[in-house]
């Protein structure tokens, strides 16, 4: 879909996703025979993610076409609270679907309402580009040139350029691509297990896990504001830099979430916090880095390879291979993948820091 985004009018495409996934949601809702088997549903929840996979490419787009670099770190973090918002709407959606009709598919219908709502909302207010409303690029309003910057990448690009000539040569972008695949692992390996992992080993009963549990998905809201503010104040758009840091961050709290014996639900619950925090920022960095790291006409494909690398990856990996891992060698093994994931991530962009600072250092040479 990210390919699709950078050939189309973002104001037209995203409210399409919306309402295509919107539309798979109601039949689910309403009509029998859509939730008559398992397989019948799998296929249409299917086609429903793959419609949702046209929410991020034009939003990327959008961010780069109407914010300056130096403002995009605080923008697309604003942006990425989605994730957590978006997380607990829909239990509340439901919650209020059976007050009033109590029918469990409210669970599929309304948030189809929600997002159609949100298509409209979309397409009032978005715009393609700064040029198609008579406005200068935004580099030239903003004075805020990357390094980089050329007058051609204003030119709009075939799939076949973006692919051939901008993506699948990009080092640095397969870096963090395969780097997103182990930040995910342990976003959703934490996401995903440690319900099992604090009732099992750290002998928490329902409502203590599920307190951890809502405080590790909404402590990153702050977390991913201050990881965008960070990025564009104290490290100067450094994106790679401010992800080393959070992710070395976020591997000594999991490493201290591991050790802590069972008997001290504080420190746990602190982890827990601590974890969401930090690790959300690194999620929504390597995202907007993406999109800096491709010229703005593909950067919708930019950002659609690396988070098809993070929720194919990454989420793959955390359901699959920590649950085979915790099944066979318990949860230190669970755990050791999980940190040895993150030391990876750590490495990875670690690189790209370097490159990319070395890249940057022969453009201002040549300059």
């Amino acid at each position: 879909m990210g390919s699709f985004s950078d050939r189309a009018n973002p104001r037209y495409f995203l409210p399409a996703g919306l309402i295509l996934a919107a539309s798979v949601m109601l039949i689910m809702g309403f009509v029998p025979w859509a939730t008559s088997g398992v397989w019948i549903m799998f296929g249409l929840l299917f086609i429903c993610g793959w419609f949702q996979g046209m929410g991020w490419p034009p939003c990327g787009r959008t961010m780069v076409h109407w914010w300056s670099q130096k403002e995009r770190g605080g923008i697309v973090s604003v942006w990425n609270c989605a994730h957590n918002v978006g997380g607990g709407i829909p239990a509340l959606l439901f919650m209020l679907g059976m007050a009033w009709f109590n029918d469990w598919k409210a669970a599929f219908y309304m948030p189809a309402f929600a997002a159609i709502i949100v298509a409209l909302i979309a397409f009032a207010l978005m715009r393609d580009t700064p040029q198609s409303c008579g406005l200068p690029p935004i580099e030239e309003y903003k004075n805020d040139y990357p390094t980089d910057y050329k007058a051609s990448d204003e030119q709009e690009l075939t799939a076949k350029e973006i692919f051939m000539k901008y993506v699948f040569p990009n080092k640095l972008l397969w870096m963090i691509a395969i780097a997103n695949v182990f930040v995910y692992l342990l976003r959703y390996g934490i996401l995903d297990w440690s319900p099992s992992y604090l009732q099992e080993a750290k002998h928490f009963n329902i409502k203590e896990f599920s307190w951890a549990y809502f405080l590790y998905e909404y402590a990153g809201i702050p977390g991913t504001l201050l990881c965008g503010w960070m990025s564009d104040k104290v490290f100067r758009g450094n994106r790679g830099a401010t992800g080393v840091f959070f992710m070395l961050l976020v591997t000594i709290a999991t490493i201290v979430f591991w050790l802590n014996p069972a008997g001290n639900p504080n420190v746990d619950m602190a982890c827990m916090i601590i974890i969401g925090f930090l690790i959300y920022g690194p999620v929504m960095l390597i995202g907007l880095h993406a999109l800096e790291l491709a010229p703005k006409k593909a950067a919708g494909t930019a950002a659609g390879f690396t988070g098809l690398f993070g929720y194919l990856g990454g989420s793959a990996l955390a359901s699959i291979i920590i649950g085979y891992t915790v099944d066979t060698f318990g949860w230190n093994g669970g755990f050791a993948v999980m940190i040895g994931g993150s030391a990876l991530a750590v490495v990875l962009l670690f690189i790209v820091m370097i490159s990319e600072s070395k890249h940057k250092r022969e453009l201002a040479k040549m300059n």
